[in-house]
């Protein structure tokens, strides 16, 4: 009798053709959602390490620029991103633009003025909301001291 070292190539087809079947079915039913949902996550953690580095460099620019920084949203609501302005010079200090797949929104004012003593200036808005695939983070600014809290939902 013959020893047999090696499969024949009808015996591979079937075992591709097999595995291919498989992932046809499976490919559909993975859960990519948590991806957007960690996108959100990302884009939350960005827009409260901004908004807490605005209020910090208005602090320390405090002698030099009685004006303040600035987050402003950038596009219309659905926002597609934010500057950091200084607000004496009016010139962008940083930039971040949105993943496609997050959704920014606003109540109210869509800029965030820290004024020289860490607090948010008259006029400023105060909530802003970041959601993907059924997560939601809402970032809240405190107006007396420009302190950042984030929330999910």
């Amino acid at each position: 009798m013959k020893h047999q070292n090696a499969y024949t190539l009808v015996e591979l087809i079937v075992v591709v053709a097999i595995v291919g079947a498989f992932a046809f079915i499976a490919v559909p039913r993975l859960q990519f959602g948590a991806v957007h949902q960690k996108a959100a996550n990302g884009v939350a953690r960005k827009l409260v390490t901004d908004l807490r580095r605005s209020r910090s460099m208005a602090l320390r620019d405090a002698a030099s620029n009685t004006q303040g920084y600035q987050v402003v949203m950038t596009g219309s609501s659905p926002y597609t991103g934010y500057d950091i302005k200084n607000l004496d010079t009016s010139s962008v200090v940083d930039s971040f633009s949105f993943a496609p797949n997050v959704t920014v929104t606003c109540s109210g004012y869509t800029h965030f003025d820290f004024g020289p003593l860490g607090n948010l200036k008259s006029g400023s808005g105060t909530e802003i909301t970041v959601s993907a695939n059924g997560k939601t983070f809402t970032l809240t600014i405190t107006s007396a001291t420009g302190h950042v809290l984030c929330t999910t939902s």
